[in-house]
Order: C-alpha cells, then structure tokens, then sequence
C-alpha cells in the first residue's frame, strides 16, 4: 500500500514516536499508521445527486442503498476484506454487526438510530477496494431547506460528513446540472475544514451527474453535457482538477453486472416497435409505464430502475441496428454511453498514480498540524527538528514540490497557466517523459530538458517572480534539477 515517499514518513513516525510524550507519540503513531492503508476518497455532494449510485458503480457492486433511508443518512465507509461484513460503529465506540441484505445491499434499517451512528463500516471482498477505500456522505442540503441552525452555519454539511472529507486524503464532489452558489460555499467549507491538500486541484474531481436526465425522455444528452461540464470545470478550477460528465444509473447497472439476458430480451421486443410508436413511449417515464407495449408494466418498472428513458432509447436503438446483439456487448455500449470510462480514467491519473504523494502529503500536513498546534512545547520542537531535516534530504523534496503545486493549483500563489500546469505534473508524478512532455525521449534528452527546465524556473524566480512566486519557482528548479540527476544515474 506504501510508495517510496509514505514509507519515509512512516519510518519517520516511527523513530518520532519513542522520542515524544504518550499522548503526542500516540497521535503521531496514528498519522504513521494511517499510511498502510488505503488512499481514502470521500463521495460528497447535495441530497440526491447520484452519490450513492455513483458509489456502487466505482465498487463494481449494487450495495450502497440509493433510496431514502436511515443508512443514507449517515457515513458509510466501503474498504476492502476476506469477508463481506457490516458493522454499525455508534459515537460511544460500540460496534454491531449486521448481514448484507437479501438483495446484497447494506441494509435500510440499522437498528441504531442515525443519530447515534458514527459510521457504518463496510468489508467487502471487491479488487477495486484494495487500493482505494469509497466513503459515501450524506446529502448535503441546500440553505433553504437545512434542518437546523448547526447545518444552515455550513450551508447544509452535517459535522460527520465534513470529518470525514477532513480526513480523507481526496474528494469526488457530485452535483447535477449546475453548480449553485451554496455548492461553490460547500466545497469552500470543505476546504477550510480539511487537511491541506483537500479539495484542490490536486486530489478533488468534480462530477456532474444525473447527464441522462439533462434532456428529458430519451433524447441524447451528451450535446448539452459535454459543454455544460466544461463550464463547471472552468468555474471549479481553483477548487477541482476536472469535472466528468456521468450518467450514473448506467454506470452501476453496466458494471454492477444488472442487465439480464431477459432484460436485453424486453429491450429488442421494443426496438422491434415502429419507430413513431416506441418514440411516443419513450416520451416519458408516464407513457412509458401506461402506453400499449410488448412487455409487462413490472418489466417496464424494471427497465427504467436499471436505465431510465436515455438508456433504454439508447439501447434500443443499438438492438434495432444489431438484432443479434448480445446482452454481454449491450452492457459495454450502455457503459460507455454513460461517460463512466471517462471517469474511471481520471480516478486512476487524478488518485491512483498520485497516490504516494497525496498520502505523503496529507500525513506531513498533519504532522505540521501538530507540531505548530497540539503537542506540548517540548514535543512541538522536537517534530519541527525531525520535518526540518527530513525536508532538506533530497529524497522528500517531493513534498516540498506538493505543498509549492498545492499553493499554485489553489490560486494562494499564482504562476501564469502554463508554469502552474508543470508544476504539478513535476509534484505529482515519478515519470519523466510525461512532467517534460517528451514521451519517447531516451535518457540523454530527457536530462537535457530537465536541466533546461530547472533554468527556466531559476530565470524566473530572479526575473519578473514576486517573492512568494519566487519561493515557488526555487522548489521547482531544485525538483528538475534532481531529475536530471536521477536521469543520468538510471542511464550510467
């Protein structure tokens, strides 16, 4: 689960821990033990945007419950496990178990009430748990409908929600069509609340979900998608690294494995329709239940459960090109006419590559946290002592790199577009060829672009840089100018 640069911090937290009093040594044993783990991405976003659904799609499996209930009301975590397993964790520590229910789901009912409930803690045996553990939120609500003074003072975050994108190490924030101004504050309010590199353009992406439903009945939406995402991203872009458009309810009935040979069976009996007959039936979801058709109303029910109106118009158009059309290569289609591929992609460059940083990181946010805040005065010195002289080994000078990109990408520090862009390919990845944007270059010229490269940030920190741009520009040529270094030592 460790890279290069979070094994450091650990060993790091190790050596620091026998040197501390019980109590900061415990904290700081915590940081160090966190780093095994899992990178941690919660799911946030305002009530019935899609989140849940969303959730289920990234895990492969339908068991994030999407309807209203008492366990959408509170934090759920989804990890990795040898078993399948769910318990109930309540705010006095007490855990209760619970099984999965009968249709695989964590169960509507938790026989605490919510508010008693810290978390729910879900195991499940999915792959796609092994390196990345999905905590889903609650909704959070809009201003005009906040249930109480504490929620209306953070535009609708309940606290759990804001704890745990405080202590996640990256974000996914849901919204549906536009974002509105209290979305814009609810992200701010994450931001305030959490570790230094949450919620910037770093480790946050920004989804606009529910796109199957931006054009009404059938019709296509990915006209109005594309751009409208876009816009939000431009919008977002001190806040998020990019904004994926997705049709949810596709993704997780594509990858959840949810359409059935007798779900394509229901399909091509309506493709087989005259084209101004199934037309009017996919006008809306009212006809589609009531108009005159070739398959019962509890098939009809299901179809739109697993499809609604785009994709079973969209399906229905690839049946009607391909009749003998097979329920596996109807899935790849839906799938991809979702957007989900898209998303998944950008998890894995956005999270998943930058993992080591992004946890390295978090955890020496927390341990300067502690060293400027918590710890005694003794304490206090002696982690200033032990981050001063791990910073200044060449090895971590990463982390000075992702604190330098996390400054430029959150606008606290400007650089003009394009430096800022550089800077955090350098912070947030190991591979030469894609920071320098030469990927078939052999050794020689990447050390050559290396070394021009940290000139130019050299050039630039001593002309026409302001101090704090200055600072920024100093890390960066130190971080070309190791690369270059470890270019010739990999090619000699």
């Amino acid at each position: 689960m460790t890279g290069p640069l979070t094994s450091g911090i650990a060993t790091l937290c190790h050596e620091l821990v026998t040197k501390m009093s019980s109590e900061a040594g415990g904290q700081v044993q915590q940081i160090g033990n966190r780093l095994d783990d899992p990178l941690r991405v919660a799911i946030a976003g305002r009530l019935k945007a899609g989140k849940s659904t969303l959730v289920n799609a990234l895990i492969g499996r339908r068991v994030a419950p999407t309807a209203a209930g008492e366990c959408t009301r509170v934090v759920t975590r989804f990890r990795y496990g040898p078993a399948d397993r769910i318990d109930v964790v309540t705010r006095d520590g007490e855990r209760r178990s619970l099984p999965l229910d009968e249709d695989g789901m964590v169960p509507s009912r938790l026989g605490v009430p919510a508010a008693r409930v810290a978390c729910v803690d879900v195991t499940l045996t999915t792959d796609r748990l092994r390196d990345l553990t999905v905590v889903d939120t609650p909704g959070l609500a809009s201003t005009d409908v906040a249930s109480s003074e504490r929620a209306e003072q953070v535009v609708g975050i309940d606290p759990d929600s804001a704890g745990e994108v405080a202590a996640a190490e990256a974000v996914i924030y849901v919204f549906t069509q536009a974002v509105r101004a209290d979305d814009r504050a609810a992200l701010e309010a994450f931001h305030t609340a959490s570790a230094n590199l949450a919620t910037s353009p770093i480790n946050a992406i920004g989804v606009l979900g529910k796109v199957d439903t931006l054009t009404g009945g059938a019709g296509d939406p990915w006209p109005v998608a594309g751009p409208l995402a876009a816009q939000q991203a431009g919008l977002l872009a001190r806040t998020v690294g990019d904004v994926v458009p997705v049709g949810a309810l596709l993704a997780e009935t594509a990858e959840a494995g949810r359409l059935t040979a007798a779900d394509r069976d229901a399909l091509a009996a309506l493709a087989a329709l005259p084209a101004a007959t199934l037309t009017l039936l996919l006008t809306s979801a009212d006809l589609f239940r009531s108009r005159p058709a070739p398959i019962g109303t509890a098939q009809r029910e299901r179809l739109l459960n697993r499809l609604d109106l785009y994709g079973v118009g969209f399906a229905c158009a690839q049946l009607a090109a391909e009749p003998r059309l097979g329920t596996g290569e109807l899935t790849r289609r839906l799938l991809a006419a979702s957007g989900f591929p898209r998303l998944r992609d950008t998890v894995d460059r956005t999270f998943r590559w930058r993992s080591d940083a992004i946890k390295a990181g978090w955890a020496l946010t927390r341990l300067q946290r502690l060293a400027g805040f918590t710890a005694g005065p003794r304490d206090r010195a002696t982690l200033r002592d032990a981050l001063e002289a791990a910073l200044r080994d060449p090895a971590y000078h990463r982390l000075r790199l992702l604190d330098a990109a996390q400054r430029a990408a959150t606008g606290v520090v400007p650089l003009p577009p394009a430096w800022e862009q550089e800077l955090v390919r350098l912070a947030t990845s190991d591979d030469p060829r894609w920071i320098l944007g030469l990927p078939e270059a052999d050794a020689g010229a990447l050390r050559a672009a290396a070394i021009a490269a940290a000139g130019r940030w050299r050039t630039y920190a001593v002309d026409g840089a302001g101090p704090a741009q200055a600072r920024l520009a100093q890390v960066a040529a130190r971080g070309f100018h190791l690369m270059a270094q470890e270019v010739t030592s990999c090619r000699t």
